[in-house]
């Protein structure tokens, strides 16, 4: 009798402080992210990894086993709001796009704040074209477009601000 080959089912799991290189190679492999960037988005990680929640940042990943972690999601309460949350990052390594990742990521991020009593989350990014895909991708996750600032990242570059309201369980 033979063996078929079945796909590693896909778990999410909050970061441990051995997801922190695998997260940098995705963001940088990504190639949306300059090196500020990039710094920043693992700024986020390294605070999340010292302080947990109390941090501000919920940070976690997806992965196959043995461990292979393809993602990773961050999303914080917003200063000075009463239940609405930033999704300061999500990416994918490119490898591994296509296959849902994304979306379940996001779809984590949306189940803890829920859990924290979130009712909108929040997601900026920019107009560039290279963006494109990425704006399609939220907007397939149900977020809706409801700012446009011209210029704000720099000439030509505008913030674009998406939104997907939430009820608390």
């Amino acid at each position: 009798m033979g063996m078929t080959a079945v796909a590693a089912t896909p778990q999410v799991r909050p970061v441990e402080r051995e997801d922190r290189d695998r997260i940098h190679s995705i963001v940088v492999a990504t190639g949306h992210f300059s090196q500020i960037e990039a710094d920043t988005a693992m700024e986020l990680v390294d605070a999340s990894l010292a302080g947990g929640e109390a941090s501000g940042y919920l940070t976690y990943v997806l992965e196959t086993p043995p461990g292979t972690v393809h993602g990773y999601v961050c999303v914080g309460p917003t200063p000075l709001t009463e239940g609405t949350f930033d999704l300061y990052w999500v990416a994918v390594d490119p490898a591994a796009q296509g296959r849902g990742y994304g979306r379940r990521l996001v779809a984590t991020a949306e189940e803890e704040v829920r859990r924290r009593n979130g009712r909108l989350v929040l997601i900026e990014t920019s107009s560039q074209e290279i963006y494109r895909p990425t704006v399609g991708f939220y907007e397939s996750a149900g977020y809706r477009l409801v700012a446009r600032i011209p210029n704000f990242y720099r000439p030509g570059d505008d913030k674009l601000v998406f939104v997907r309201d939430l009820v608390p369980i």
